[in-house]
């Protein structure tokens, strides 16, 4: 491509836009909003857009979307020389005064130092001088655990941006005005709840090498939103004294959630999202947005019906955006809603076991082809260890409604290399396969069935964060025997996630600081395929990261962060999933886990 080529590659995108936010590049204060993939995938992002419409609003700032290039287009930047420029102006990322990165998964982290590289920005916050943007990141990854990137980010948002980031750039955009350094901009900025200012916090290890917490640089005043009675405080032993934890932010969903800059070009395609929910009750111990967005929180009705006129307006599908939009109290009166308005509609997550007639007639009518639902296991003891709460029964409705509103194909969605695993677990995962098949044909689904199987990732922030992952070869060997299994039915399809990936982002998930350096070499070396070597140039050992059972008392790289759980909640958790005992979800009134501690749940309500 040629350097006009590429300018107007980026001019051709924003024309075929339709936005319901003006960004006004007169307004003086510049705000840099990244997301660390290509356009086509990073548009389907709500994140993004939710911050982009509320940076927007702000009487002073403008935002300005910033992409990473396709391979193809990369060379052909370096090779013209250009900077990484927004869709918007084609402004060069080094003159905004902030850059925002979302952070939604985890092999997007070596996109982070290519684009700061190519956006003129110094890749590491030490480099920063005065003049240079300070680097905020928010986003699922940075929430459960900032510190594998805390080398290339000056302060994350831990939990959800919304009002945050309006408080956060009028903090930055009056000590620009008052010339204060960035040292100080940022200290006022960790003063707010849900920043985490990793400068201020410095690991610590003992002599072998492992990590036994941190040592604060900063201030440690109970005026603070980081620090005191009301947050808690982290004691470690040895040098590192007294830490304040960070309370991650969250708000109740009081206003719309919504696409706020429509384009056909994306990965959901022509599709308006509206979201109906955020967070989950239903206690899965392997998911982290179940813990890390707590207390789950529905839209009002009245909402997502204004969100579904907008969507008449451009003529544009309806994506229900949720972590399980079945669960939602009013899910039939807002899709029949949808079909009143002769739109075509799709659901991000459904359960089987809140399935609608009228959900998948809708989606039937709205020309979808497979019914997806997530056992996430084989065998009723592991799905009872995982507190997934699906049984075989629940499959069986969700297949017979899904054959009465003639969808002929079924895709499921499982893990493999769950704690406790057993061989008997992966044989269930057959003897599964073929009992849905069984209900497919018994109801008249002549389609196909689609496993769609993942190794198993330990993340922070749920019960499951001590546990190793299962070994590499044992994981590949399990899914080639279930690959062999199933191989002889030809309308049953399987599936696999790279194993080579997933155990990239295990890493990833639950590491600390010492991977900084990593993440940046192997981004100069190919990105995942570079982790492995990149980490041997380091001497970093990949298994002892992956394959160590941690000790419940163990220090944690996560451990400054707070997400309001009880004390103890998640090794209790960890100790019920051990006897299979069924933790009910979230109900109005409880307060089991903490989040809600002081007014109780108001989960189940849409008032």
């Amino acid at each position: 491509m040629t350097r006009n080529e590429i300018l107007n590659g980026l001019q051709s995108l924003r024309a075929n836009e339709v936005s319901r936010v003006e960004s006004n590049p007169h307004k003086p204060f510049k705000v840099g909003l990244v997301y660390p993939n290509t356009y086509f995938v990073g548009m389907s992002n709500l994140g993004l857009q939710i911050i982009y419409e509320e940076v927007n609003l702000r009487d002073t700032s403008c935002g300005e979307r910033y992409f990473m290039p396709a391979a193809s287009e990369l060379r052909d930047y370096e090779k013209h020389r250009l900077p990484l420029m927004s869709v918007e102006t084609q402004r060069p990322l080094n003159e905004c005064d902030v850059i925002g990165i979302d952070i939604t998964f985890e092999m997007d982290y070596f996109n982070i130092p290519q684009l700061l590289k190519l956006g003129r920005v110094p890749v590491k916050r030490i480099h920063r001088i005065e003049r240079d943007p300070i680097v905020i990141a928010g986003g699922p990854c940075a929430t459960f655990n900032p510190e594998p990137l805390s080398d290339f980010i000056d302060a994350f948002i831990i939990g959800e941006g919304e009002q945050l980031v309006s408080e956060m750039l009028t903090v930055i955009e009056a000590g620009r005005l008052a010339n204060e350094s960035r040292e100080v901009i940022l200290l006022k900025l960790s003063k707010l709840t849900g920043v985490y200012v990793p400068s201020l916090y410095e690991p610590q290890y003992d002599e072998n090498d492992d990590f036994t917490g941190y040592k604060f640089l900063g201030e440690t005043s109970d005026e603070s939103g980081t620090a005191g009675a009301e947050t808690g405080r982290n004691e470690n032993t040895g040098e590192t004294g007294i830490v304040p934890r960070i309370t991650r932010h969250w708000r109740q969903l009081e206003t719309v959630g919504e696409t706020v800059i429509a384009t056909d070009y994306t990965e959901f395609g022509a599709m308006y999202i509206v979201e109906v929910a955020r967070g989950c009750g239903r206690h899965c111990r392997f998911c982290m947005a179940g813990y890390c967005y707590r207390t789950p929180r529905l839209r009002r009705l009245d909402l997502l019906k204004a969100g579904v006129d907008r969507a008449v307006e451009l003529n544009k599908k309806v994506g229900l955006m949720g972590a399980a939009i079945s669960d939602y109290p009013d899910i039939d009166e807002l899709v029949e809603y949808i079909r009143s308005k002769g739109l075509r509609y799709s659901c991000a997550s459904l359960r089987a076991d809140s399935l609608t007639q009228a959900v998948v007639d809708g989606l039937a009518a709205s020309g979808q082809q497979a019914i997806t639902l997530a056992p996430e296991a084989g065998s009723d003891r592991l799905r009872r260890v995982i507190n997934k709460g699906i049984s075989n029964e629940d499959m069986r409705k969700a297949v017979t409604l899904s054959a009465k509103a003639g969808i002929p194909h079924i895709r499921l969605y499982i893990m493999v290399g769950l704690p406790t695993e057993s061989d008997e677990d992966i044989e269930a995962i057959v003897t599964m396969a073929d009992d849905v098949f069984g209900y497919m044909q018994e109801a008249g689904c002549k389609g196909r069935l689609t496993l769609s199987i993942n190794p198993f990732i330990p993340k922070p922030f749920t019960p499951f964060q001590w546990m190793p992952m299962a070994h590499q070869k044992e994981v590949t060997k399990k899914l080639n025997s279930i690959k062999k299994a199933l191989s002889k039915n030809r309308r049953i399809e399987v599936l696999v996630e790279s194993p080579k990936e997933a155990y990239v982002q295990g890493v990833l998930a639950r590491g600390d600081r010492r991977l900084g350096d990593i993440i940046a070499l192997a981004a100069e070396q190919g990105g995942a395929k570079g982790f492995k070597n990149a980490c041997r140039e380091f001497d970093f050992d990949m298994d002892q990261a992956l394959y160590k059972e941690r000790d419940l008392m163990e220090p944690l790289p996560w451990d400054m962060l707070d997400m309001q759980l009880a004390k103890g909640y998640l090794a209790n958790e960890w100790q019920r999933s051990l006897t299979e005992t069924y933790t009910v979800p979230c109900q109005a009134g409880c307060r089991r886990c903490g989040v809600c501690s002081e007014a109780g749940c108001d989960y189940g309500t849409t008032e």
